[in-house]
């Protein structure tokens, strides 16, 4: 398997945007196309409650596949990029102040779209990448498979040659409040102090969704999504907490306009940007008739789109536990947009 190389970065957009980011890259030092200009960047975004390390098992499965392929070309990967939300991962630390300061009940979808674009449009300092000059292909889950959209709605345009949207929590208007509820109940009352890290891990492995993870991604989820104690939130308290919080879990849920607004444009987007939408074959989050209303009315149609996938015994939380189907899914479609056809 390639040894992958990571750096982490902080991203300062201020004073135009009042929270900061945090970036990884990744990319394998052998490979000859790290300075490949005709070669892709990967810009990742996470699910509500997770963190952008959430993809280190995915990336690894990935770059494998590229390593071992014998059935053809490969595609041609430049490097990878994944994004924390300003209220997630090693965000949520830095930005743990200001995100009292009016991001609370509700933590708008468009906020974590802002950052993203501010971060690939150069918009402030801590990142020397001028990624106007890459061919970008957009990775998102969930909630911020719809951040991503609403990312190519600001200007300067940011212009991804592909969009991979794994269970893009898109749905009609009428139907967010109901989703929202259901959500919200579990995030409010959610145990979020453990002992340690350890006894946090036991904990999930024991419960679910947790104990369905790949377990690297849980380890990763142990290992980048708990913060020590003491913090804002719990000034007398020890052992290990969520970096983000009950209450900013529970905000990003809140949201009623990111998903009724995006659906609504879909059809424009995948006129413009060539679109791949992946759902789990087990829909235990987003019901069926859910997601053939967004392929079939929000979209116009599967024919319209470039693919769509569904990984068999997976849910919507496919990226943590199918980790290496979804590797290959990425692997087959960086593999066909790369195709002289798919070029022309």
């Amino acid at each position: 398997m390639p040894t992958l190389t990571s750096q982490s970065y902080v991203f300062d957009p201020r004073p135009n945007f009042p929270l900061l980011l945090t970036a990884k890259r990744y990319w394998d030092s052998s490979s000859r196309h790290v300075d490949d200009p005709d070669a892709v960047t990967l810009v990742f975004a996470h699910g509500t409650g997770l963190h952008k390390e959430t993809y280190e098992p995915t990336l690894e499965d990935l770059y494998t596949l590229l390593d071992n392929n014998t059935r053809g070309p490969n595609p041609k990967i430049r490097d990878a990029w994944a994004i924390d939300c300003p209220n997630h991962g090693d965000a949520a630390i830095l930005n743990e102040a200001m995100l009292r300061w009016g991001y609370e009940p509700i933590f708008g979808w468009q906020e974590y779209a802002r950052g993203i674009h501010a971060f690939l449009s150069g918009l402030g300092t801590g990142v020397d990448v001028d990624f106007s000059k890459r061919r970008l292909v957009f990775v998102g889950h969930s909630f911020s498979a719809v951040a991503l959209v609403l990312t190519l709605t600001y200007q300067p345009p940011v212009k991804p040659e592909q969009l991979i949207l794994v269970e893009i929590m898109c749905i009609r208007a009428n139907a967010v409040p109901k989703m929202m509820q259901f959500v919200t109940e579990g995030s409010q009352n959610r145990r979020d102090i453990w002992p340690s890290r350890e006894n946090a891990y036991q904990a999930f492995k024991a419960r679910q969704p947790w104990k369905s993870w790949d377990d690297r991604v849980l380890q990763k989820y142990v290992e980048h999504a708990l913060t020590d104690l003491p913090t804002l939130e719990h000034p007398d308290k020890e052992g290990v907490t969520l970096k983000c919080t009950r209450q900013q879990e529970t905000a990003v849920y809140r949201d009623p306009l990111a998903s009724a607004v995006v659906y609504r444009m879909m059809g424009s987007i995948v006129k413009l940007v060539q679109t791949h939408v992946i759902y789990g074959s087990l829909a235990d989050s987003l019901p069926r008739d859910v997601q053939d209303d967004f392929v079939g009315n929000s979209v116009g149609g599967e024919q319209v789109l470039a693919s769509l996938t569904r990984i068999p015994n997976a849910g919507h939380l496919a990226v943590q536990t199918h980790p290496r189907e979804f590797a290959q899914i990425i692997f087959d479609i960086l593999a066909k947009g790369n195709s002289p056809q798919a070029r022309l």
